[in-house]
């Protein structure tokens, strides 16, 4: 059975891709980064490169 290293962030906008061992994990789902992972309450977007969450 394949390990899975990479997944798609959990934010619902996000196009990010993400390696496992540096995403954010959050109550369980994995985040490109603390905007994504705090739901963009207080920071915009994630300013990667093609991606407008």
């Amino acid at each position: 059975m394949p390990t899975v290293t990479q997944m798609k962030c959990a934010c619902p906008n996000c196009l990010c891709i993400i390696s496992l061992e540096d995403a954010i994990n959050k109550d369980g789902k994995y985040y490109c980064c603390e905007g994504c992972a705090e739901g963009h309450k207080t920071i915009k977007g994630c300013n990667h490169n093609g991606c407008e969450c």
